[in-house]
């Protein structure tokens, strides 16, 4: 069981060179701290902003910046490519009729990247 995760949690990809902070809108009206999040928040920029630069080599502006270079492995700027809500979820608890967001959940990047959340920005409230 994960601890519920809100806006301004922080997020890390396996492929990225920094975190980034989950935006959750506060559409749902069920508030945490803040605004908790469903596994449906993963939209690419508007709910998972940039993680700088990206480094999968399946990732076409990393592919052209490499070119580029003329072969040097080059990092190119990070823009999420999420399609795929975030698994698990939790099955007990939902918001806004769709699985409430664990800080065991995962989600997946078009360009191979896994996308974890580093910190869940809700202390007190647990999933059970």
């Amino acid at each position: 069981m994960g601890t519920q995760v809100v806006t301004g949690a922080s997020l890390m990809c396996s492929f990225g060179a920094a975190t980034s902070t989950l935006v959750v809108p506060p559409d749902k009206k069920v508030f945490a701290t803040t605004p908790a999040a469903n596994i449906m928040d993963q939209k690419p920029m508007a709910n998972i902003p940039s993680f700088g630069m990206c480094q999968s080599k399946s990732n076409p502006a990393v592919i052209a910046a490499t070119a580029a270079a003329l072969g040097v492995p080059t990092p190119a700027p990070c823009i999420p490519a999420t399609v795929a809500p975030w698994s698990p979820g939790c099955s007990k608890v939902f918001i806004g009729d769709k699985p409430a967001l664990e800080s065991n959940s995962t989600c997946k990047c078009n360009w191979g990247g896994v996308i974890t959340v580093v910190k869940p920005g809700q202390k007190t409230v647990q999933s059970r």
